[in-house]
């Protein structure tokens, strides 16, 4: 009853949280000033970030279909559409309940069953935040220790993914698909989505790096044109707003907590708040319109179920 009782009271906070963002803006900034400075902005250089926005969602769905190529084959653009309607879904609802829709896509769509869809969503939100820190740690770690230690230290956080990849493997080899323990009949179902290959590792990895580069370096752009600051720090910046999708709690639509992400990464290269504040805002906008844009494109790619196949590896 806890568990239940706590959804409607984060979503309650979310919306406070909302209100008070949107309202302290108003106060201190004023919203008339935040957006004024798009205007001189030139539409190419708009048009530029959208399109690089989209080629970050095109990565995202390449990862997708790879990992599940034999449930996709030939359903690319489906595959791009279920992506776009859950980025949508996971950016606007409240405490990361958008990630629900994964796997009711999957099986709207594709009819891969939870037992397959969500290890694949957990193994992509493991090295989506293990290269998030990754890029992070390369960037800071000169500023907090020697090149030495800040290079030995993205070396060891780099092999995190292979040692999970061939723990769960070794797991998935001990356990008994005809158990008569249904826990551990579960469990090999479970660790069977996960990637049984070296090439569904290495391939879901690059992927999520490949993503990730260009993600953060459209957000990183964005950034700059609005906040004259350091490459570096705008980078880092990036990294940490995206960061705080993982808190508990945080307003609908990330509102106020993303843009204190980005303030608190600025923060480390001893940017002021004022000066970084307003670009936090409209870094957050041009996101959640971009997302708006991808969410309603999706609507006119075709819906063409395929046949479920059983047993198939990821």
């Amino acid at each position: 009853m806890a568990a239940k009782s706590s959804s409607p009271l984060k979503i309650l906070l979310g919306g406070l949280i909302l209100l008070l963002f949107l309202g302290l803006v108003e106060h201190f900034i004023g919203w008339g000033n935040l957006l004024s400075p798009w205007k001189e902005i030139p539409s190419g250089t708009i048009a530029l970030t959208i399109f690089l926005s989209f080629v970050s969602y095109w990565l995202r769905t390449v990862r997708l279909y790879d990992y599940f190529r034999t449930d996709m084959r030939g359903q690319f653009l489906l595959g791009l559409r279920l992506m776009l309607q859950h980025n949508l879904l996971n950016n606007i609802l409240p405490m990361r309940s958008g990630e629900i829709s994964f796997p009711v896509l999957m099986n709207r769509y594709f009819q891969v069953p939870l037992v397959r869809s969500l290890p694949a969503l957990l193994w992509f939100r493991i090295l989506d935040l293990h290269t998030l820190s990754l890029l992070g740690l390369l960037a800071i770690g000169h500023y907090w220790f020697s090149a030495t230690t800040s290079n030995l230290l993205a070396a060891l956080w780099l092999t995190i993914p292979w040692w999970l990849y061939h723990g769960q493997r070794r797991l998935h080899a001990l356990l008994d698909p005809q158990h008569a323990n249904r826990l551990i009949s579960l469990s090999h179902r479970l660790l069977k989505s996960l990637p049984q290959s070296g090439r569904h590792f290495w391939s879901s990895w690059f992927w999520t790096l490949t993503n990730w580069l260009v993600k953060l370096a459209v957000f990183a752009w964005v950034l700059l044109i609005f906040v004259d600051m350091p490459v570096s720090a705008a980078w880092i910046a990036a990294i940490s707003g995206d960061l705080t999708s993982v808190l508990p709690i945080h307003g609908i639509a990330g509102a106020g907590t993303y843009e204190a992400g980005v303030v608190a990464g600025a923060a480390l290269f001893s940017i002021p708040i004022e000066s970084v504040l307003p670009g936090a805002i409209n870094l957050h906008l041009f996101i959640l319109a971009s997302t708006l844009i991808g969410g309603a494109l999706s609507l006119i790619i075709p819906v063409r179920k395929t046949p479920a196949i059983s047993n198939n590896q990821p």
